[in-house]
């Protein structure tokens, strides 16, 4: 029994060792966060505007990590566990559109779920793609939305929905678009793109 507990002993340290003398990696992070072109200037509307009240984005299926996505030449998709965004990338994508909004001038005031301003316009989005295409080069996001516009005080109407995609070359070609940074990069490119199209399509309810 005593040589039996021996050996256990030995194995487990011998375990013990293998974990800890594992490397650490640190993971990268970065920020979906694409920022209105400064040469993008704002537009207010003519006469009284409109508030709009943006509800929280969803995530499309895969997309409720943080993890980078990448799809490979076989259609599979590949998660970088050690590179991943600050936040879900619904979460930030919403948030990115609040202030690209807001930065237009197309609308009174952009409202956030829980207000107690009364809304004219209500945005309901959701985060359908937002990868690298490996085969191609290319970063690709999308969103679908649909905007309601209130009839009364307990009443709505769809004025309009959209499903916006756009697709952005990472620099350095196919190789670079599987290293994280430039991966990163060109994705957060095409979600600028993406949102860049959403404020044309609210323009004309604005």
């Amino acid at each position: 029994m005593t040589a039996r507990r021996g050996v256990l002993a030995g194995v487990l340290a011998l375990a013990g060792c293998g974990v800890i003398n594992q490397d650490y990696v640190e993971p990268r992070r970065y920020a979906l966060s694409p920022d209105r072109p400064p040469g993008a200037a704002a537009r207010p509307g003519r006469g009284p505007r409109r508030t709009l009240l943006l509800r929280l984005s969803r995530a499309a299926p895969g997309l409720d990590t943080r993890y980078l996505r990448f799809l490979r030449a076989d259609g599979t998709i590949r998660v970088e566990t050690y590179a991943e965004w600050t936040a879900p990338p619904a979460e930030a994508a919403e948030d990115a559109l609040r202030r690209w909004l807001m930065a237009s001038g197309l609308f009174a005031g952009v409202l956030a779920p829980g207000t107690r301003a009364d809304a004219d316009l209500t945005l309901e989005t959701e985060l359908t793609a937002l990868h690298v295409d490996e085969g191609r080069g290319v970063a690709r996001a999308a969103m679908s939305g649909v905007l309601l516009a209130t009839t009364s005080q307990f009443g709505t109407r769809v004025a309009g929905q959209f499903v916006r995609d756009a697709t952005v070359p990472v620099p350095g070609g196919v190789a670079a678009g599987r290293a994280p940074d430039a991966a990163a990069a060109a994705m957060v490119q095409a979600l600028a793109a993406v949102l860049a199209l959403i404020e044309s399509d609210l323009a004309r309810n604005a």
